[in-house]
């Protein structure tokens, strides 16, 4: 059996590969944000011009003014920095409550709304509650979790057996809410079950995700998946 570590790395070099091709960005140096390799570590310009990678903001309580609203506790995992927008934050249930459609526990906070450190130790944020909430209702539900758009591209999207489809493209949405996403599929699938290179997957058709590896994970087989009336809706609809 190969171990989570070696699985690991054949996924990032993966990831490596695919932004070496024509026409991509060039990545970054691949490392574990939370494991407290410093090596490479990201950082980006705040409003104030000051820097902070990951590490420095992690497990910081976020506030907007007085109100907390939740924990950092990591970001995604991707070699091309430019990817990663948003954080990992645990939210206050109080707060979920109340700016959220269905409370999440964990949602994406991004990069661009944190202002400073405050002299106690905690996040500012430069922006309202109210744009926190906005932002969080453009997010999708995967594991009764948030994910921003941001968040879902590059995803290498699995079967429930572990076989890999391909890699998330787009998301699109239907009524002004993201219902699916567009996967580019591998060519041994397109093989095996007659798809085109491109087609249409539900959110709701994804069970959980696999953060270490930047994967989304399937709830069936991908021939079941084909079945799903859900499926066979979206690939049906014509989209301008």
């Amino acid at each position: 059996m190969i171990s989570i570590e070696l699985t690991i790395i054949i996924r990032h070099f993966q990831l490596d590969f695919y932004y070496f091709l024509p026409n991509s960005i060039k990545p970054s140096t691949t490392e574990d944000s939370l494991t407290g390799d410093k090596a490479g570590t990201r950082r980006w310009e705040k409003m104030n011009n000051e820097k902070y990678n990951i590490q420095e903001l992690l497990q910081r309580d976020v506030y907007v003014n007085d109100k907390k609203v939740g924990t950092i506790v990591g970001e995604r995992h991707h070699p091309n920095e430019s990817r990663v927008r948003s954080m990992r934050i645990q939210v206050e249930a109080e707060v979920a409550d109340e700016y959220m459609r269905k409370p999440a526990e964990l949602a994406p906070l991004p990069k661009e709304l944190v202002h400073s450190i405050r002299n106690d130790g905690t996040v500012k944020l430069s922006k309202s509650m109210r744009e926190l909430q906005r932002r969080w209702r453009n997010t999708v539900r995967i594991d009764e979790k948030l994910y921003a758009p941001d968040e879902m591209l590059d995803r290498a999207v699995l079967d429930n057996q572990g076989r890999e489809i391909g890699v998330i493209t787009e998301l699109f949405k239907i009524k002004r809410t993201y219902k699916g996403v567009i996967v580019k599929t591998r060519l041994g699938i397109q093989k095996e079950y007659g798809v085109e290179e491109f087609l249409r997957i539900p959110i709701t058709a994804f069970s959980r995700t696999r953060e270490r590896l930047d994967e989304v994970v399937l709830s069936r087989n991908f021939d079941k998946v084909l079945q799903l009336p859900s499926y066979i809706t979206i690939n049906s609809l014509d989209f301008e």
